[in-house]
């Protein structure tokens, strides 16, 4: 089973971009059934107010029945003082499995950190280049998983995607998704380096193509076990619990 671990979907509520105006699913979904992708994981676009943009992408993973996964997107200074209660009732209305957090909104917090210890979610953290956090987290929550996108830096800062490899290496609890990665050999090295284990396919959708973004993956040309854990095994591993917590939650149909 391939699972794209990273795309947007649903309204913002701005006008600096697509990534905070609209995130359509139309062509998205037609160019991962193409390309072979079973699931997907979505969080919402930029949005002024994450707990309606988190209920809107909480809709569409329930019209998807079994095709989706929901990660909560929090502000963290904005939600300041209400990150436990966003993620609660993301994890026990909407049946999420993990946290997303954005440096381009601010830096992740302690408070995000502890939400995710609490639900035992994985927290996909885009530092935008900023990569020295890595083992700061690592270090004061490794009981806590964190997906570090695009190798560290969506605008091909190849030293932050070194950097971020490193620290895939030395930490258990730092991750990397390859959305966006366009330097293919350090695709390459980070594989070589921290092994597959430490890498999740995702696309970055809808706005990559998730069957480009999938054939980076292909021509790696690794062994199926270790092609298989990027392409979908390691993000299952990662949400456990609450992968298991969400079956059911949607089983049962979503609680308003």
């Amino acid at each position: 089973m391939i699972i794209d671990c990273h795309c947007h979907a649903g309204m913002g509520d701005g006008l600096t971009g697509p990534w905070d105006t609209r995130a359509s699913l139309r062509d998205y979904l037609q160019r991962a059934a193409a390309a072979g992708i079973h699931r997907t994981v979505l969080f919402s676009a930029f949005h002024s107010n994450y707990a309606v943009a988190n209920q809107e992408v909480a809709r569409i993973v329930a019209s998807g029945s079994s095709r989706f996964y929901g990660f909560a997107f929090v502000h963290a200074e904005r939600d300041r003082g209400r990150i436990h209660k966003l993620i609660e009732i993301a994890v026990k209305r909407y049946g999420f499995v993990g946290i997303k957090v954005h440096r381009h909104d601010a830096a992740i917090t302690r408070e995000i950190c502890a939400a995710a210890r609490a639900y035992a979610l994985p927290v996909l953290y885009d530092v935008a280049g900023e990569v020295s956090v890595c083992e700061l987290l690592a270090q004061e929550y490794p009981d806590v998983n964190f997906i570090i996108p695009h190798l560290g830096s969506f605008a091909d800062d190849w030293r932050a995607q070194l950097a971020v490899i490193d620290h895939l290496v030395r930490h258990p609890n730092i991750y990397a998704d390859t959305s966006g990665v366009r330097r293919f050999d350090l695709l390459e090295q980070a594989v070589k380096r921290a092994g597959a284990a430490k890498i999740l396919f995702g696309s970055d959708g809808p706005w990559l193509h998730p069957g480009v973004e999938l054939a980076k993956i292909k021509v790696l040309r690794l062994p199926l076990s270790q092609e298989n854990l990027i392409l979908g095994g390691n993000f299952r591993n990662l949400i456990g619990i609450a992968g298991r917590r969400q079956a059911m939650l949607l089983a049962g149909g979503l609680r308003s």
